[in-house]
Formats: structure tokens, sequence, C-alpha cells
């Protein structure tokens, strides 16, 4: 007797092997789904940790935040003492520029050759004004005053002929600029009078 196989093998066949890649690609895709489960609760429990350190770090902060505010008052009374100190310098340096512009005209005049008549210190600026015997005599007090490291810049503005008790003398008037001597001019003076 014959037997016929009536069964379609190849239709089952396919079925089966179409069966495993569904069930194949299910369990990819559910292998997918955990991998990214696992990863969100990863990050979840990352970013709780890190809130917690953010956490603990503000209050950290926020326990340093008087002491900060010291400090930078600190720094603000500082910045202020300093100013109020350079300011209090500048007036020293200032009036002891007066008397040492002074005694250094005073000890450029030659009392029995040259009379001043005027001072007028203006800032920086410095006018005087006078009679001298003759133009030799207002020549070597300018450059007396020239030697001086107080006194720069002089310059003469006018220069007449003047009848004072029957003699001819000659009248001047001379400009100046007067500054604090530089670091290296005042070193050379200090070593000028110990020499």
């Amino acid at each position: 007797m014959l037997k016929i196989n009536l069964l379609p093998i190849r239709q089952l066949q396919k079925r089966a092997k179409a069966k495993k890649q569904f069930f194949g690609m299910l369990f990819l895709f559910l292998l997918v789904l955990a991998s990214l489960a696992l990863v969100g609760y990863s990050q979840v429990q990352n970013i709780k940790t890190l809130t917690a350190k953010v956490n603990t770090l503000s209050a950290e902060k926020a326990k340093y935040t008087p002491i900060l505010q010291k400090i930078a008052k600190l720094k603000k009374t500082r910045e202020e003492l300093e100013r109020k100190t350079n300011v209090i310098k500048k007036l020293k340096s200032d009036s002891s520029l007066t008397v040492r512009v002074l005694d250094e005209v005073a000890n450029s005049v030659d009392n029995s050759r040259l009379w001043l008549e005027s001072l007028n210190q203006q800032n920086s600026s410095l006018n005087l004004k006078g009679v001298a015997l003759d133009n030799q005599t207002i020549a070597q007090f300018m450059d007396s005053l020239k030697a001086s490291p107080f006194v720069q810049g002089v310059s003469l503005t006018n220069s007449s002929l003047k009848t004072i008790s029957g003699r001819n003398l000659k009248s001047f008037a001379l400009n100046c600029t007067v500054a604090q001597p530089s670091k290296k001019d005042s070193e050379k003076e200090t070593k000028q009078k110990t020499k």
C-alpha cells in the first residue's frame, strides 16, 4: 500500500522558521528593553547621588557664607584704608614739597646781588618775581634753581630795566615747575649730602 503524505511539510517548515524568527525578534526586543531599563535605573541612581552631593555642598556653602561676607567686608575696609593711607602720603609729600622748594629757592638767592619781591606757588607751578644787579646774576639764579631736584623747567618770562634808589637794576619774572624728585634723584641727593 502506498502512503501519500498530504501534509504540507514545506509550509510547516516555513511557519516554524517564521515562529523562530518572531520569538527571536521578541527576545531581542525584550533584551533591549531590559538593558534600557537597567541603564535608566542606574542613571536615576546617579541623579539621586549627585542631588544628595549638591544638597550637601549647598549646605556646606551656606555654612561658609557668613565667613565669605566677612572676608568681602574686610577687603572693602582694607581698600578704603589703603586709599586713605595713599591720600595721607600724598598730602605729606605735597606739604613737604612746599617747604623743600622754599628752602631750595632761599639757598639759591645771592642776598647781595638778587632780591625776591614775590613767590607764588599753585599746585606744581611756581612763579618768582625779583630784582637783580645784572643779567648774569639772574642766569646764575636760574642755573642754581635748575640744579635743584625739586624745581624743573625754569624759564624766564620777563626781564626789564628798573630804577630803584637811583640805580639801574634788572627786574625779572620766572616760571618753574615743582615736583617731588624721583627715587633715583633723591638717592643721588642723599649720597651727595653724605660726601
